[in-house]
């Protein structure tokens, strides 16, 4: 089974796909999940994500 998110899949990313995610302003958390925000969409992480797809 793949795992996109983490190990080889995310070595190309900026970062290894670490940043601050926009949503709980976590510092050096991997925001790979794209989400709708307030009409743009951004790279969140996955609590966040969890917590948008919920809230659906």
């Amino acid at each position: 089974m793949a795992k996109a998110h983490r190990g080889a899949g995310i070595r190309s990313e900026y970062a290894q796909g670490r940043g601050t995610c926009p949503v709980c302003n976590r510092t050096a958390i991997k925001v790979m999940y794209e989400q709708e925000v307030d009409g743009n969409k951004v790279q969140v992480c996955k609590q966040c994500n969890a917590k948008l797809q919920h809230a659906k």
